[in-house]
């Protein structure tokens, strides 16, 4: 199957999740800990591999990080 994203990047919000994460002054465990509240599961070191586009974002993974970071979804894919 074709992949849409080219090249090694897993995920097209990676970024975008680092710079909104930052602007909120949120560590990645910190962030980390938020989501276990709403039970989505990502630990540091993925917060960290999401950030460098390594490692592939569910659907409701993007919706618990739209929530803790008070974002609209569609804002990531700025």
């Amino acid at each position: 199957m074709a992949r849409i994203i080219e090249g090694n990047e897993r995920n097209l919000v990676g970024k975008r999740v680092k710079q909104l994460r930052k602007e909120k002054r949120m560590s990645q465990q910190e962030l980390s800990a938020r989501l276990e509240t709403l039970a989505i599961y990502i630990c540091r070191g993925s917060i960290s591999r999401i950030e460098e586009q390594k490692r592939t974002v569910t659907d409701i993974e993007l919706l618990g990080l739209s929530q803790v970071l008070s974002t609209p979804i569609e804002e990531f894919f700025r």
